[in-house]
């Protein structure tokens, strides 16, 4: 079927800013407390799924570092990493997530800027801007990814690190409904998979809702040898289960990479 989801940068700014309102778990800021504690050292984020990222991926010390939080807005990582000494900038697609990330810091007085925009398009910044990128799972929300990892390379500075998390392709095999319904692993899909491709307009309304995100699979070909195309070096892999659904016994879900531009 042809692709036919229209533009998805803005199909999936009006999703993520309805997603906000209604309390999305990716939405939810930090408390007061968390960041609290990060301003005294002790704090932890998320790369993938619920685990913490492995702190040995970022800097030791964070003070006065450049940090872009790409397609990570909703208050969670970029205030945190801003309260542990990092300067900090969020780039999001959703102003609602955006939104979030300003009241966190309006809320507990932290420096941080944030920036809208579409990921694969980082030239709001200047090349060997940041010290660090660090990009939770959500470049399902984007059709291609080698502009994303370009750009990424071209902002950071020579020895920067890129922390990037991802879902396993193989997620996308499987009906939708019979896994989050009813904890069934039924294969239905061809891989790549995309939204937009797969169902018709009217089709995706009735299985996903007329509002929801546009989501894509890419392949690791795409994410890991994207990666090492743009000039990265992959200098860390790690995975996770799904926190909660039918398929944690069986597979990974979650994929992380730290790579590292060449100085």
């Amino acid at each position: 079927m042809q692709d036919i989801g229209g533009d998805p940068v803005a199909h999936n700014r009006a999703a993520w800013d309805k997603l906000v309102q209604e309390g999305n778990e990716w939405s939810r800021p930090v408390s007061s407390e968390a960041v609290e504690r990060a301003r005294l050292g002790d704090w932890s984020i998320v790369l993938i799924g619920y685990e913490p990222v492995d702190r040995s991926w970022l800097p030791a010390d964070l003070t006065g570092k450049d940090v872009l939080c790409l397609a990570s807005g909703g208050g969670q990582q970029g205030p945190i990493l801003a309260a542990a000494g990092a300067r900090v900038t969020v780039f999001d697609n959703s102003p609602g997530q955006l939104g979030q990330d300003r009241m966190v810091a309006a809320r507990d007085g932290l420096e941080l800027r944030t920036v809208l925009g579409d990921m694969r398009d980082l030239s709001a910044f200047g090349d060997a801007t940041f010290d660090v990128v660090f990009h939770p799972v959500s470049n399902l929300f984007v059709p291609d990814l080698a502009a994303v990892w370009r750009e990424c390379c071209r902002v950071l500075r020579p020895g920067g690190t890129l922390l990037a998390g991802f879902l396993n392709p193989d997620v996308y095999l499987f009906d939708h409904e019979a896994l989050d319904e009813r904890g069934e692993l039924i294969v239905v899909h061809k891989l790549p998979y995309s939204d937009a491709a797969q169902y018709s307009t009217e089709e995706r309304a009735a299985k996903f809702g007329a509002d929801a995100p546009l989501e894509y699979s890419h392949t690791l070909a795409d994410q890991i040898g994207g990666q090492l195309a743009a000039g990265f070096v992959v200098t860390g892999f790690t995975e996770a289960p799904h926190q909660s659904n039918a398929s944690a016994p069986y597979m990974s879900y979650y994929f992380a990479t730290q790579a590292v531009k060449p100085g």
